[in-house]
């Protein structure tokens, strides 16, 4: 086993294809440490090289609103009146910083999505 850093392409790819080799195998083996190992190494280099944005405040609300089966009706708890809560998702209006937090406790829609 011999573990190198992922500098290129041809090195991410020869990673994944390894790991595809790889998986399954049982935890304290050589395999299973190769495994860790470049599973670590393929994140490193994905966080670096294809990094995620966070999702747009409005998307997240709206998963979260399909997620547990609310209305927009079921929104004017966190966000004010039903006009309001259809100015915010139009994206007609900014969220404010009571809404922020109304929907992070309520919720648990994380504020740094949010807030972005």
């Amino acid at each position: 086993m011999e573990i190198k850093p992922i500098k290129t392409e041809d090195d991410y790819l020869k990673s994944l294809s390894r790991i595809e080799v790889l998986w399954g195998s049982k935890k304290d083996t050589p395999e299973g440490d190769e495994l860790d190992l470049l599973v670590t190494l393929v994140e490193a280099y994905e966080i670096m090289h294809y990094p995620i944005a966070p999702p747009d405040p409005i998307d997240a609300i709206l998963f979260r609103m399909e997620q547990m089966g609310m209305t927009k009706t079921d929104m004017a708890k966190y966000l004010g009146s039903q006009s309001r809560v259809s100015e915010i998702l139009s994206r007609k209006r900014k969220l404010t910083l009571k809404m922020v937090k109304s929907l992070y406790k309520g919720l648990k829609i994380p504020a740094e999505v949010l807030l972005t």
